[in-house]
């Protein structure tokens, strides 16, 4: 069984309750970041196109990339378990 990534820290940013939402995709469930979240990753990438990020807004974004890693992982692992469910 293959285990998600471990994520070491989590940005401060990162709202404690609605930071991802549940959309069902052809019956299956996807997980992706809430609209507050998506709103904020816009925000750090807008400011890096005009102007270097700080430190702290460069690590925020960092870690962004790894939540999105992490939902993609959950999502491809819960995908590929419907599949394969249903072709059994």
């Amino acid at each position: 069984m293959l285990l998600p990534p471990k994520l070491q820290n989590l940005p401060h940013s990162l709202p404690i309750e609605g930071a991802v939402r549940i959309e069902l995709v052809e019956g299956i469930p996807i997980f992706r970041a809430s609209s507050t979240v998506q709103n904020r990753i816009e925000e750090l990438l807008t400011k890096q196109h005009i102007s270097p990020l700080t430190s702290d807004e460069e690590h925020e974004l960092d870690l962004y990339e790894e939540i999105d890693d992490y939902l993609s992982f959950i999502n491809r692992t819960v995908r590929n378990a419907f599949l394969t469910q249903t072709s059994v």
